[in-house]
């Protein structure tokens, strides 16, 4: 930070610090990565506004039972009770040592449990890290504790593993190999726990597919995914929006979006927006035709007006045995 002086991403972590990464029971708190993402595709403008609508939906951090040890963290990993007590770890941890040694220690250990919270935690590690990547402040190092702590308090491996490599090379392929959980009611805690029973699944569930560097496969079988998801996943075709109408923040590459928010949304950071063409001047619109003349249509039987009883006509009531009234042309 220049002179001491806070960006909009670190006001905003610093406003959700005293969250807690879960709401509502079992719903994981999107604020950070949110304004992470909107920060990061220049909607610094939007941030704090994201954050008033979204705010009230949030519960305040959980507090600790007991402190971890740094050599008895595998009996707590994965125990949502002590989600106060990986806070407080992570905040020691990083305290004494640079983020990136911290890292580096414990992606390793999480990585098993790459399922937790409906792989939320390691979602907002990764929100996190881009953010220090671009600055190193307090407020993004402290965020990054957060999502480290969320991961391990939610940490859920895939049971069984999987087992060998992926039979083809093609990511798409890939995905398709992987089995369709029979029963699809209910929400991912309860599809994982299914994969046990299916015989195909430890084959399928192998090694990143694809060829080339590790960082090439990854975003090969990401982008894959993502397709994937629009034509089986929840949600419209090409475009999630984030709460109130805010600028979306995803779209999907290959399929072009009309939206004005979604290329908004997608413009590199510093580029400028593209300005609306200008309206049409009255002056220089084709004349409007001229009123067509209203057509009166005259009637052959008593008047609607006149045929109601206690009717503000002028006309007074028909009734049977009296004359006919004159028709309204």
């Amino acid at each position: 930070m220049d002179g001491g002086r806070m960006t909009t991403l670190d006001e905003a972590l610093t406003r959700l610090r005293d969250t807690g990464p879960e709401r509502n029971g079992w719903l994981s708190n999107h604020a950070p990565m949110a304004v992470e993402a909107l920060a990061h595709h220049g909607h610094d403008a939007e941030v704090h506004r994201w954050i008033d609508g979204y705010r009230p939906l949030l519960e305040d951090a959980p507090r600790g039972i007991a402190p971890i040890a740094p050599d008895e963290w595998r009996d707590p990993l994965g125990d949502p009770v002590r989600t106060g007590d990986w806070i407080t770890f992570f905040e020691r941890e990083l305290a004494l040592t640079p983020w990136r040694d911290v890292l580096a220690v414990w992606w390793p250990r999480l990585l098993p449990g790459i399922a937790a919270g409906a792989t939320h935690g390691v979602i907002r590690v990764g929100h996190a890290v881009r953010a220090l990547l671009a600055e190193e402040t307090p407020a993004r190092i402290d965020e990054l504790g957060r999502g480290l702590a969320y991961w391990a308090a939610r940490w859920q491996p895939l049971v069984p593993a999987g087992r060998g490599r992926f039979r083809g090379r093609d990511p798409r392929a890939a995905l398709d190999a992987v089995p369709r959980v029979p029963d699809q009611r209910f929400g991912i805690r309860n599809r994982l726990a299914q994969l046990a029973a299916l015989e195909d699944w430890p084959d399928a569930a192998g090694s990143v597919p694809g060829t080339g560097s590790v960082e090439a496969r990854l975003r090969a079988i990401v982008t894959a995914a993502i397709l994937r998801y629009t034509l089986t996943g929840t949600g419209t075709r090409s475009c999630w929006c984030t709460p109130r109408r805010r600028p979306r923040l995803f779209c999907v590459p290959s399929r072009p979006c009309p939206s004005p928010c979604t290329r908004q949304a997608w413009r590199q950071p510093g580029q400028r927006q593209p300005q609306s063409p200008r309206p049409t001047p009255p002056s220089a619109l084709p004349p409007s035709p001229p009123p067509r003349p209203r057509r009166t249509r005259c009637s052959k039987r008593p008047s609607t007006q006149a045929t109601r009883t206690g009717s503000n006509s002028r006309t007074p009531p028909w009734r049977p045995g009296t004359s006919t009234p004159t028709p309204h042309c």
